[in-house]
């Protein structure tokens, strides 16, 4: 299935969710990802069941949205959604399977999350394998209300795991440039080398890697990606 490319002035609107609950589709899932540009941490996915009896307003791109609204628009999500689930791919599984695969299973395992399940998911670009009717948008974050706020529930999870990580790696940076190239970044990535936390298949931080590819300095230490704390207390 090829992702419909948008016509026209992209607004971000229900127009899409109301057509298929007319059609009978109860739970229409957004589904989207973030991260999948860094060099660092893992590939976060959200999954989002709007409540067309509670809307939130102001849903967008989580990309165009300042971060103290993106976490006031994920407060009244979490709140108002019927279904909401935040799902993540680690590094070392990216570097395994590549960052195309690792994205889809993050929205995989976000939609299989959803508790009640979904009946027709609105994915941003990426068709999924799951035997469920769907539509993949080209900018969907930018053009579906259920789309926009499973960017946004995964932008801002994400960015909450970065502000720990940061605190456990403080000479990278993470919470300016959120794991992504920068000179900033690239320049600790030089004098430090890689955390266990950094994409080792991504040509930077490979470049300076002390390890090969197939070394996963995780394999005795297990933690939930879910929990910060969890994660910090870890390592």
């Amino acid at each position: 299935m090829r992702a419909e490319q948008p016509a026209g002035k992209i607004r971000c609107e229900g127009t899409l969710e109301r057509e298929l609950r007319a059609r009978g589709f109860r739970h229409v899932a957004g589904v989207d990802e973030v991260g999948r540009g860094a060099l660092f941490g893992p590939v976060f996915a959200g999954a989002v069941i709007l409540d067309p009896g509670r809307p939130v307003r102001g849903l967008n791109d989580s990309k165009q949205i300042e971060p103290e609204r993106r976490a006031i628009l994920a407060e009244r999500i979490r709140e108002r959604a019927l279904a909401w689930a935040v799902a993540a791919v680690d590094a070392a599984a990216i570097d395994h399977l590549n960052i195309y695969q690792a994205s889809r299973l993050a929205m995989r395992r976000a939609v299989e999350g959803l508790s009640p399940a979904a009946d027709f998911l609105l994915i941003d670009a990426v068709p999924l394998d799951l035997p469920l009717p769907q539509r993949a948008l080209i900018k969907g974050d930018a053009r579906c209300h259920a789309i926009a706020a499973a960017s946004i529930l995964a932008k801002v999870h994400r960015d909450e795991c970065i502000r720990v990580w940061d605190e456990v790696f403080p000479a990278y940076g993470l919470a300016a440039h959120k794991g992504y190239a920068t000179p900033e970044h690239l320049r600790a990535l030089a004098e430090s080398g890689p955390t266990p936390l950094h994409r080792r298949s991504f040509e930077p931080v490979r470049a300076c890697s002390l390890f090969p590819l197939d070394y996963d300095p995780w394999a005795e230490r297990q933690f939930s990606l879910f929990s910060p704390a969890e994660a910090a207390a870890c390592l």
